[in-house]
């Protein structure tokens, strides 16, 4: 995966109030989750602030990043955990992350890619994406940018589940009877099909 830094500054002041002025401020209120848990086993947030600039190039992407996170001078690899947008304006509000590191396992959404001329497509089909990522499980370093699937052999009416796929070093976590993509009949697929018998 891709490293991208984003700084940030160690956060005080907590509260809706205060939040709401770091906003106009062009702030984004941020929480890191990591290997700190409470008494009651649940992950301590650490609290931060960075600046609407630094992290419109992590969230307005359609690639996945680990984030480099430099909070005062101290570094964190991250991903994102969860994003929350103003539901009228789709401004951003607030940004979780996940702090990972080179042992432990991470399950993350990646883009899928697919890759050539299907048959279905050949005989007058329309190829149809059906879900955008897959969620995936592995360590950081090993999860690729792209997941490439291969459609070359995939006949109309025909479709490719995750059931189907099997990626090196990495678990699938997305449910295995969710279709990825399909072909579907076109009027001009019907009428060659009718024509031929």
């Amino acid at each position: 995966m891709k490293e991208i830094n984003v700084n940030g500054q160690k956060r005080t002041d907590l509260g809706k109030k205060a939040s709401k002025q770091l906003r106009k401020e062009g702030l984004v209120p941020c929480n890191l989750y990591g290997e700190k848990k409470d008494e009651n086993g649940l992950p301590v947030a650490f609290s931060f602030v960075a600046s609407m600039a630094e992290l419109r190039k992590v969230v307005y992407t359609p690639h996945v990043y680990v984030v480099v996170l430099n909070i005062d001078g101290e570094e964190h690899k991250a991903i994102i955990k969860e994003l929350q947008f103003h539901p009228t304006t789709d401004a951003l509000l607030h940004a979780d992350f996940y702090e990972v590191n080179d042992t432990k396992n991470i399950t993350v959404g990646i883009p899928v890619k697919l890759n050539g001329l299907a048959q279905g497509v050949r005989d007058g089909g329309k190829l149809q994406l059906q879900i955008r990522k897959i969620n995936v499980t592995a360590p950081y370093q090993q999860i690729p940018e792209i997941l490439n699937i291969d459609v070359t052999n995939l006949e109309l009416g025909k479709s490719i589940k995750v059931a189907a796929l099997s990626f090196e070093g990495l678990e699938i976590a997305t449910p295995k009877e969710v279709i990825v993509c399909s072909v579907k009949a076109t009027r001009a697929s019907r009428s060659a099909a009718a024509t031929a018998e």
